[in-house]
């Protein structure tokens, strides 16, 4: 494969008509606005899809995107670990349209949900000012705080992310089976 582990957003718009390209977020991200030509594989369903992105990587390079990088880089390792060589979109999506190239925006798209770090920001911060207040009745109630607290150091330290782990898993952030199998269908048609 001649793809490198990464390409900026220039590097990957000169390629893009001979990549495959893997967008590991969440369904409801990705209909907010995705590369053009992009196969949304959410990135807890990417175990699920090897055999249909193993028999893609051998029709051509794959690149993996993401948001900002963070899940896309995640992927590429756990489909390293499985043989399938992958390069990641640098700044993912944000950099792609803050560069100035086109998103594609599904004219049907049933759902518009937030991004999954907004999502996470809303959620830590919810938790954290619901510990502050419930804590003026009990001290123990702060541990809510402290606990997300200490795990946005971890996610920040880890380049992981639990809550949005946890997140993903919302009815709103996961994808219709039909629209997972059609994503399959196209990666092995090709």
């Amino acid at each position: 494969m001649t793809t490198p582990h990464a390409l900026d957003t220039d590097q990957a718009r000169t390629r893009l008509h001979e990549l495959i390209v893997l967008d590991v977020r969440t369904p409801g991200e990705y209909a907010t606005g995705h590369l053009p030509g992009a196969l949304n594989i959410p990135l807890d369903h990417l175990d699920h899809a090897l055999p249909d992105i193993r028999h893609a990587a051998q029709r051509g390079d794959l690149l993996v995107v993401c948001a900002s990088g963070a899940r896309s880089e995640n992927a590429c390792h756990t489909l390293a670990a499985h043989g399938i060589t992958t390069a990641t979109l640098t700044g993912g999506t944000t950099a792609w349209a803050a560069d100035g190239h086109t998103l594609h925006h599904p004219d049907s798209a049933r759902r518009t949900a937030w991004n999954m770090e907004r999502q996470v920001r809303l959620t830590a911060g919810a938790v954290v000012l619901t510990g502050l207040a419930l804590g003026r009745l009990h001290p123990a109630f702060r541990l809510a705080s402290a606990g997300v607290a200490g795990g946005l150091v971890y996610a920040a330290l880890t380049n992981t992310c639990g809550m949005a782990s946890l997140l993903a898993k919302l009815p709103h952030n996961r994808p219709h089976q039909g629209d997972l199998d059609a994503t399959l269908s196209a990666l092995r048609a090709g």
